[in-house]
C-alpha cells in the first residue's frame, strides 16, 4: 500500500479508536463490483456502507451513510435537510473537504468534521469504508452512528 494510502488508512483507525468503537479492520485487493466488496469484507452487499459527501452550500457539506444495495432519495434528503437544492462535489472538492479521494471516504478522521445523516437501513453489523482502497472497518451500525453523533433519517430508495 502507498504510505499515502496507509496514512489515510492509519488515519481513520486512529478516528475510530479516539471514538472508543470497536471495529475488525479488513485489508483486501482490488474489487470492481458491490458484491466483490462485499464477499472481501465477509458480509453482505447490504451491509456495505458506502459515505457519500453532499454539498448543501457553499462551504456546507454532509456526510451521508448509504447502504450498498441502496441509492440516495434527492427528494427525502432534501426534505430532511430542509433545502430545494443539492449536489455532489467534485472528487477535487470532496477531497479538499475529507482528506479522501473517491471511493474511499469515511466520516471516520475526515480533515473537515461534517455533520452526519445515517439512513433508516443503516443497521446491525456494517462495513465502512476505511480511508484507502481495500481498506474496511467492521462495525456496529447503532456504535458508529452513536460516535458520529449522527442523524437517522429515511433518505434512500432501493437502487
Amino acid at each position: 500500500m502507498p504510505d499515502e494510502q496507509h496514512d489515510q488508512s492509519a488515519r481513520a483507525t486512529a478516528a475510530a479508536d479516539g471514538l472508543g468503537l470497536s471495529y475488525e479492520l479488513t485489508r483486501h485487493g482490488p474489487v470492481r463490483s458491490l458484491g466483490e466488496a462485499a464477499a472481501a469484507r465477509g458480509v453482505e452487499p447490504r451491509q456495505v456502507v458506502k459515505t457519500m459527501v453532499v454539498r448543501v452550500a457553499e462551504g456546507d457539506h454532509r456526510f451521508v451513510l448509504v447502504p450498498g444495495d441502496r441509492e440516495i432519495s434527492w427528494p427525502k434528503l432534501r426534505a430532511h435537510l430542509g433545502v430545494n437544492r443539492l449536489s455532489m462535489p467534485s472528487a477535487e472538492a470532496a477531497f479538499d473537504v475529507t482528506g479522501y479521494v473517491r471511493g474511499t471516504i469515511t466520516p471516520l478522521g475526515s480533515r473537515t468534521t461534517l455533520p452526519v445523516v445515517a439512513d433508516l437501513a443503516v443497521a446491525g453489523t456494517i462495513s465502512i469504508g476505511g480511508g484507502a482502497h481495500g481498506v474496511a472497518l467492521t462495525v456496529d451500525a447503532d456504535a458508529l452512528v452513536a460516535a458520529l453523533g449522527a442523524t437517522r433519517a429515511d433518505v434512500t430508495d432501493p437502487a
